[in-house]
């Protein structure tokens, strides 16, 4: 009589197969190998990709474009956005027709106040005297009147014009160094002198109390025989009631169709002027921005611009596709804060 053996091998299956699999795949690889060397180095260096993007994608670190999910919306690192506070500026300040203003024709400036105004011109003032002057704002001179500004500045400067602006009237003040002055020439680059600083502080008393923002200083660049830069702001600040003083800067915005054209014919001006600078040490990393300018997304073309990116200042992008940028799409800087014009 014969009795059926039987073998248990339900444990030892489930081993098995997994163990069969490793070992199929791994005499598949052979054969690659055997067969074609660069297919081999080809699909492990693939295999090296996907598996590198995995981890990385696990840690937390950015994953290269071409292995992100296409469905991933948002940047993983987020960018911290800058607290501004909103300050009303009672002051504004432009030259009219900078092309002809020299040191020995003058200058034609341009001002439109909230509030009645005193708009002083100082020509020849001191560079050294003139910084020392918002330090001093800072710590112990308040500059809200000119006189104010001429004892921080020990009345280091040449000639002095006033001018008493109308409220919310645009009006133009002409200034220039007097004959008898005998100054048509503040010397080679790096000069001890800025040609002219403008200041303008509030005429009324009261109107000091209520304004953040007291007084503005412009130092403005005026063409002469050593240095014959176009007539242009240098710098401008912002000083306020509180004791700061903040350096106002350029943004800059992605350039219209439109303006292409107009770029062409100053082309010649702007390298002349752009030598110019970088001997002063005045160049920026971005060139001068038309006055027509594009005001749209430059991602989507849909929504108005609305973000400022620092420190590169580039305003390119709009509220909803400032989410997928960790670096500025105009000059590829990383993004280290950014804040809107417009809440």
């Amino acid at each position: 009589m014969k009795t059926k053996r039987t073998v248990r091998v339900g444990s030892g299956r489930v081993a098995f197969f997994p163990l069969l699999r490793y070992l199929m795949a791994a005499a598949l690889l052979v054969t690659l190998y055997e067969y074609s060397p660069l297919f081999y180095i080809a699909l492990v260096f693939v295999c090296f990709l996907v598996t590198s993007g995995l981890i990385m994608g696990w840690f937390g670190w950015d994953v290269p474009v071409i292995l992100r999910n296409s469905e991933e919306t948002e940047s993983i690192v987020k960018v911290s956005q800058k607290q501004m506070r909103q300050v009303k500026n009672p002051f504004s300040l432009e030259i009219k027709n900078p092309e002809t203003a020299s040191a020995l024709n003058g200058i034609t400036l341009v001002s439109n106040c909230l509030e009645d105004s005193l708009l002083s011109c100082y020509w020849g003032c001191s560079v050294q005297k003139v910084h020392d002057a918002l330090q001093k704002h800072a710590y112990s001179i308040r500059i809200k009147t000119p006189q104010s500004f001429e004892d921080a500045m020990c009345h280091e400067y040449l000639y002095c014009q006033q001018y008493c602006i109308k409220k919310t009237e645009e009006e133009e003040k002409h200034s220039r160094l007097p004959e008898e002055a005998d100054t048509n020439d503040f010397g080679l680059v790096p000069r001890s002198q800025y040609p002219l600083v403008v200041l303008l502080t509030l005429a009324d008393e009261d109107n000091r109390k209520i304004y953040d923002i007291v007084s503005m200083v412009s130092i403005i660049h005026i063409p002469d025989a050593s240095y014959r830069l176009s007539c242009r702001i240098l710098y401008q600040y912002l000083l306020l009631a509180q004791g700061q003083f903040h350096d106002l800067k350029q943004l800059f915005m992605s350039a219209s169709n439109n303006a292409s054209s107009l770029s062409d014919s100053f082309s010649n001006e702007r390298t002349e002027d752009h030598v110019l600078l970088e001997k002063a040490g005045l160049v920026e990393t971005e060139s001068e921005v038309l006055e027509e300018s594009s005001k749209d997304c430059i991602v989507c073309q849909n929504r108005a611009v609305n973000w400022v990116l620092l420190p590169c200042r580039h305003t390119c992008l709009c509220d909803e596709c400032v989410k997928y940028f960790q670096q500025c799409p105009m000059c590829r800087q990383f993004v280290r804060e950014s804040f809107p014009l417009c809440s």
